[in-house]
């Protein structure tokens, strides 16, 4: 069951990435803080990129058809964040547009940029609970040991959630880490 501690690293991972964007955005929108575009552009870069590189193919494609065949039951949740995934590429999309168009246009644009983030903040720690508290509960209980065997062979590849299969995340990751003030980064505070 590594695939399980795979998962829940990636989500981590997010998780930690998704909270930082949330301090930020919240900073700028009081006014604390001047957007720093690098960074912002990095955390989409990010949201955006491990996610669907990383992270939902294996689970569409290795741990959703296996659950599926194991457990009637798990269908209805399967579509669900199968549609989930496919909507969450949608939002990430309509995020970046939204970012250029902040970075090319200044203030006028931060409104737009900042809805997309609340909503798309909203829909991932919403999509991300049911994963770990529906998805994961009911594959450790339906699934085999020559299932898991299967699948934990696809996940293995991702053994390093902040750097992807090939490692090509970690540097975008450690760039987040060092750009993000205190208290979510190694950044200054202001």
């Amino acid at each position: 069951m590594k695939t399980l501690d795979i998962i829940h690293s990636e989500h981590q991972a997010l998780a930690a990435v998704l909270q930082a964007l949330r301090f930020v955005v919240d900073e700028i929108r009081s006014g604390k803080r001047q957007p720093d575009f690098r960074l912002l552009a990095a955390m989409v870069d990010y949201i955006t990129q491990v996610p669907d590189k990383v992270h939902h193919p294996k689970e569409d494609n290795y741990l959703f058809p296996k659950l599926r065949d194991r457990s009637a039951s798990a269908a209805e949740l399967i579509a669900v964040l199968e549609a989930q995934h496919a909507e969450g590429y949608r939002m990430t999309a309509a995020l970046q547009a939204a970012l250029i168009h902040y970075q090319s246009i200044g203030e006028k644009g931060f409104a737009a940029f900042d809805t997309l983030v609340q909503q798309y903040l909203d829909f991932n720690w919403k999509h991300l609970n049911r994963e770990e508290t529906e998805l994961l509960p009911l594959a450790r209980t339906a699934l085999s040991a020559g299932d898991w065997k299967e699948v934990d062979a696809a996940f293995s590849a991702n053994f390093d959630p902040y750097a992807g299969a090939e490692g090509e995340f970690a540097e975008l990751f450690h760039r987040i880490v060092n750009m993000t003030p205190a208290p979510y980064g190694l950044g200054a505070a202001d």
